[in-house]
């Protein structure tokens, strides 16, 4: 199967390799986490919500895959952007509310171009983002 649709944009076989490898790496870390894999629209292709995982969590992944899409980078690059009194105060309330700016959302590329995103949640921010990588990284693709 192939990796991407038409070369650009992720294909379900994928997806579902990075949700089992991320989920690998959560298990590994004793997180329980939603994790969500996107087209470079920000539309989920595939998720999982570990048993146990926080119930809202699923929601904030979904949220993270899709902010990390529409702006192709890690979410958590937007933190300090969009605090009060600073450049793009308010970011955070942009696209209908689901704007997300801390870390777990990361684009997926591949040979350097964005083929989709992804986002999980249920660990601290930063944990999130993490596993996120270490999932890419596994599969040889960047974040």
């Amino acid at each position: 199967m192939a990796d991407t649709l038409d070369g650009r944009d992720i294909a379900l076989d994928l997806a579902q390799q990075i949700i089992a490898a991320a989920r690998t790496e959560a298990e590994r870390l004793g997180h329980l986490v939603s994790i969500v894999v996107a087209d470079r629209a920000g539309n989920p292709i595939a998720s999982a919500r570990m048993d146990g995982s926080p119930l809202g969590a699923y929601f904030i992944a979904v949220d993270k895959a899709y902010s990390s899409a529409l702006w192709n980078c890690r979410t958590g690059e937007m933190a300090e952007l969009s605090m009060p009194g600073n450049g793009d105060w308010g970011f955070a309330k942009t696209i209908g509310g689901r704007m997300i700016v801390f870390a777990g959302g990361v684009s997926v590329r591949q040979n350097g171009e964005q083929i989709g995103a992804m986002g999980i949640s249920g660990a601290l921010s930063e944990e999130d983002q993490a596993m996120c990588l270490a999932a890419l990284a596994s599969l040889g693709l960047e974040g």
